[in-house]
């Protein structure tokens, strides 16, 4: 089948039309006429594969990765990264007039100088085919791994953490997590980098027994000095989740520390903190741009994480409120606060629609509202009680434009406008998006 491709579809796959139905096929760009096998049809739709391209894009690229065309970890590398940054702008301005039936002024993408090696963490699947241990990204679309030796993304010193891990792994014959027979013991090997370098293991079991763990410890610190800390974090579940809710610390420290806008941060196993630490510092300056701080505000960051965007706001802010549901984050929220000398702020652990209502009856009045939801976006309810608490701007990040823009629709339904919209790059390579929008009262 012969089809003209006119735009890409929200993961990245060009999108065409044949005879009225929507076809979708991946490595395919706009403005490319291709030569496609359909491999999957629907009712609506249709998935081609890419047989060849008989008319090139001007914005395609050579992949700087030798295994991309396999490896699920990024979707665009073949798309150059200015039109990158002009389609994620497009996926938010689509998002908000279609989904959300909204007018709003959308700034172009604020994208990185340099966007390669910008992940601080990586967390790959464990496989074992033929007694040799695979440790990398999914296939596309698969649950097959494709063994990784480097990762373009990645932070400077972490391939060599990678493979290190993975020869100590195989020498000491940690068998791998089986998903069909939830046999084996290695699901995952995730990893973090602080700001001077040091580095987080976390070894993600399927069982509590650990074989060998003290020779495997003692071949990363030996092999691996620049290893600061070694967990075990046990995911018992037959689920995709990839950590479980018990971690402990085989060796060193039970964090690494990070730095944004001056800040420092101490970061656990399981908490949060945005991969691209350069981009989270022009996100969270975004964010408090568009809240115009002068000193004299309250804000209620409802989503606070480990409180990054909450002590970035504390600096100008009268008073600072964090609410966050996992209590590990609240623990290091309070750590953090403490460790930058944050007084104006306070940290509490519970779900936003029942503590903001608490702090409304206590007397709390919110000049701005900050949100940072997941891909999920909020519930109903959830901007129903900040628009109670009647603030009179909300400052939303969002990872998602679909989420978002139906997020706005509500908020503009409770009286709140959205005024502007800064996307910004946190993840060059993928199909993914960040945002800040500013509502007003």
């Amino acid at each position: 089948m012969i089809l003209e491709i006119d735009s890409l579809g929200v993961n990245g796959e060009g999108v065409g039309r044949h005879e009225g139905l929507t076809v979708f096929v991946e490595g395919a760009l706009p403005n490319e006429r291709v030569d496609v096998e359909i491999i999957q049809r629907k009712k609506n739709y249709a998935v081609g594969k890419l047989k060849k391209i008989l008319r090139e894009s001007s914005d395609r690229v050579k992949p700087l990765c030798p295994i991309y065309e396999k490896c699920g970890g990024c979707q665009l590398q073949h798309l150059s990264y200015n039109a990158q940054l002009a389609w994620k702008r497009q996926q938010i301005d689509d998002a908000v007039k279609h989904i959300g039936k909204l007018n709003v002024k959308i700034f172009d993408t604020l994208g990185m100088e340099n966007p390669c090696a910008y992940r601080n963490k990586m967390q790959f699947p464990v496989n074992k085919i033929g007694g040799k241990l695979i440790v990398g990204c999914y296939e596309r679309g698969s649950h097959k791994i494709v063994d990784t030796e480097s990762c373009l993304i990645q932070r400077a010193g972490m391939d060599e953490v990678l493979s290190g891990v993975k020869k100590i792994l195989q020498r000491f014959n940690v068998s791998a997590y089986a998903e069909d027979t939830h046999r084996g013991v290695l699901r995952h090997v995730m990893s973090r980098i602080g700001a001077r370098g040091e580095i987080m293991i976390v070894l993600v079991t399927a069982t509590k027994n650990f074989p060998n763990e003290k020779s495997v410890v003692n071949a990363i610190r030996h092999e691996l000095p620049q290893v600061t800390s070694i967990q075990q974090n046990i995911q018992t579940y037959r689920n995709n989740v990839i950590l479980g809710r018990e971690t402990k610390i085989l060796y060193g420290k039970s964090f690494v520390e990070d730095v944004i806008g001056g800040l420092k941060f101490k970061i656990s196993a399981r908490s949060f903190f945005q991969v691209n630490t350069s981009q989270a510092e022009v996100l969270y300056n975004v964010a408090k741009n568009f809240a115009g701080l002068s000193g004299r505000e309250t804000v209620i960051d409802a989503y606070c994480g480990i409180g990054t965007i909450s002590l970035f706001m504390a600096k100008t802010a009268r008073r600072v409120y964090g609410i966050e549901i996992v209590p590990d984050a609240i623990n290091d929220a309070i750590k953090n606060a403490r460790e930058n000398k944050i007084h104006n702020s306070e940290f509490i652990v519970g779900d936003a629609v029942k503590i903001i209502p608490r702090l409304y009856r206590d007397g709390i009045r919110a000049d701005v509202v900050i949100v940072d939801p997941p891909r999920a976006g909020c519930e109903k309810k959830v901007l129903e009680t900040f628009a109670a608490m009647n603030p009179n701007k909300i400052v939303y990040v969002s990872c998602n434009p679909a989420t978002l823009a139906r997020d706005l629709a509500i908020l503009n339904e409770l009286g709140y406008t959205a005024e502007k919209i800064q996307p910004v790059d946190m993840f060059p390579f993928s199909a993914h998006i960040e945002s800040v929008t500013l509502l007003t009262r």
